[in-house]
């Protein structure tokens, strides 16, 4: 299993820069929305959230075993269930540092 804090790519600053182009060089077809889809930041994040849903089912998986009692022992639906916790506090906690920026690009003045 990946380690969700772990399985980040390593971040390259210049990939979150954006040529600046003039209004008329922007293609008219195209919706924004592709572009944004792209991003490698938003990849990570899916992925990331991905890997959380997927920890999340093998700790049911190991819980309704035990509770079933199909053969599993607590000590690892114990360490699955924290493995789900920690990896939903990470998600949470990526996502409140999202909320907060934008917070704060809001509350900017142009």
């Amino acid at each position: 299993m990946v380690n969700p804090i772990s399985g980040f790519p390593p971040v390259d600053p210049a990939s979150f820069q954006r040529p600046i182009q003039k209004p008329e060089a922007q293609p008219t077809s195209e919706p924004a929305a592709t572009s944004a889809s792209s991003s490698p930041f938003l990849d990570t994040l899916k992925k990331t959230i991905d890997q959380a849903q997927q920890v999340q089912t093998q700790a049911d998986q190991q819980v309704s075993r035990l509770v079933s009692g199909q053969g599993g022992d607590i000590h690892s639906a114990m360490i699955a269930v924290e493995k789900a916790d920690l990896s939903f506090q990470l998600i949470m906690q990526v996502r409140n540092k999202i909320i907060q920026a934008y917070e704060q690009i809001s509350q900017m003045q142009f």
